[in-house]
């Protein structure tokens, strides 16, 4: 297994000087129709600079990571921008998005799931499948993509060490980079990105795996932060919940970054995250409490409500998407969790030791519900976990309960599609047989992207193996 893609800068004719490097990025993100944040990191502190339509911003102090928060620029344009770092620059460009409310079309992109897989090289470049992830980030920039969305899974993850955790994402992010330094690539949580406390009992055999503490600092989500740059236009936390143990006091990891949303053009896109606070051991050890893999928590769900609200009101937005790592729906890999759990309404997060009043299909519904009946702009929910491509469209004769459930169940008033692609790399799954399996189609194990080609009130998707170029799938979703 290689351990490290990185980078190194010298000069002098020997012996040699090590100086400062770039050695992750520079990065696009947060792109609109007039602004941008550009960043990178370096080996070591030095007072860097860019440059953009001749206007330069400067870092204040030396420093390793490099931020700058890109105005003033023309909707639609090609911008030519400088990063000077010592005695080194590097030259690169991006395109704005296009003025709100014009309409013009345009492409992008979707996948999840890249953790190393078997094969040694490139392919398990430890914490990521570096070889995939680079044909998928080719494919995208060859077909002229605007922006990519990746939900959740990128490393290996599952890990008690901050650093190697650190060190999984930098070698993730290395593997697309000479693409990323053109256009946004938008990166969610997933359970992979799990890092945690792991208690262990005598003989070695693993008790209970919660969420990293203090929050602030040693989470999961505090790390995310620290690693991407995304919006921070989501939720605060789950703290002021009716369960809340310590209203007084901080008791929950923070959205920041990894709840948010995003437009471009007449697309807005929610990015949720289904692992939030996540205890892996939670499922089957309720004593430690924390989030369960694929439950949306109350104050999220809120935010979501709202933020739904919103974008139904905003005139300018014709098309939504939802985001989140965890399929409504498995049909392959992931049938005993996500938001199924063999239809057991019974799995729930645990709060100070007691259970949510919702379970895990009830919240689901909650969740549909939102999407179905409180919007009309909703086109469906990009999904991943399970590592293949499928698609299904949620329509009101899809049998999607257990049997004998109790519970109130979903008005399905208008259909929605979930779009499932894990297929970014990692070890892929199988299909399984679902109450839904007849309503699943195009179910493929290939390495796939998904491009939504987005031509004002119509949406048309392809979906290409990245490694062969073959076209796997076509749809007319709008």
């Amino acid at each position: 297994m290689l351990l490290f893609d990185g980078i190194i800068a010298l000069k002098g004719e020997g012996p040699f000087e090590v100086i400062p490097a770039i050695y992750e990025g520079p990065f696009v993100n947060m792109l609109t129709d007039n602004s941008a944040v550009i960043w990178c990191k370096t080996t070591h502190p030095v007072k860097a600079e860019i440059e953009i339509n001749g206007k330069v911003y400067k870092d204040e102090h030396e420093t390793t990571l490099h931020r700058w928060n890109i105005a003033g620029l023309t909707p639609n344009t090609k911008h030519n921008y400088k990063v000077k770092y010592g005695i080194q620059s590097q030259s690169y460009h991006l395109k704005t998005a296009p003025s709100k409310g014009s309409r013009e079309a345009f492409v992008f992109g979707y996948a999840s799931d890249s953790r190393h897989a078997t094969g040694g090289g490139e392919r398990k470049i430890l914490g990521a499948n570096a070889y995939i992830m680079k044909k998928m980030a080719a494919l995208a920039h060859m077909k002229d993509v605007s922006f990519m969305q990746f939900t959740g899974d990128m490393i290996n993850g599952y890990l008690s060490s901050k650093e190697q955790q650190r060190l999984e994402y930098s070698n993730w992010k290395k593997s697309i980079e000479p693409f990323w330094h053109y256009m946004p690539f938008y990166i969610g949580m997933g359970n992979h990105e799990a890092l945690g406390l792991i208690f262990k009992d005598e003989n070695g055999k693993q008790q209970a795996f919660i969420d990293a503490f203090p929050y602030e600092t040693q989470s999961a989500e505090a790390l995310f932060a620290e690693e991407f740059v995304n919006p921070e236009n989501g939720p605060d936390s789950e703290d002021d919940n009716k369960y809340d143990p310590d209203p007084k006091n901080i008791d929950f990891p923070s959205y920041k970054e990894n709840v948010f949303y995003y437009t471009y053009g007449n697309v807005a896109m929610i990015v949720l995250n289904s692992n939030y606070w996540y205890a892996p051991s939670i499922a089957n050890q309720t004593a430690s409490s924390g989030g369960l893999h694929g439950y949306l928590m109350d104050n999220q769900l809120q935010w979501l409500r709202e933020t739904i609200s919103k974008l139904e009101r905003d005139k300018n937005i014709d098309h939504i998407f939802l985001t989140q790592h965890t399929p409504a729906f498995p049909n392959g890999g992931h049938s005993k969790d996500v938001m199924w759990y063999s239809g057991n309404n019974e799995k729930r997060p645990y709060i100070g030791g007691k259970p949510v009043d919702k379970g895990i299909i009830e919240r689901r519904d909650e969740y549909l519900d939102i999407l179905i009946n409180q919007s009309k702009k909703v086109v469906g929910m990009l999904t991943g976990d399970e590592h293949n491509y499928n698609w299904l469209k949620l329509t009101a004769d899809m049998p999607i309960y257990p049997e004998n459930y109790p519970h109130k169940k979903l008005n399905v008033s208008r259909p929605i599609y979930q779009i499932n692609n894990g297929a970014a790399g990692a070890p892929y799954y199988g299909q399984e047989v679902l109450p839904w399996s007849k309503h699943t189609q195009s179910f493929s194990v290939e390495n796939a992207l998904c491009l939504f080609y987005v031509e004002e009130k119509k949406i048309t998707m392809k979906v290409f193996n990245p490694d062969t170029l073959n076209q796997i799938d076509e749809v007319e979703l709008r």
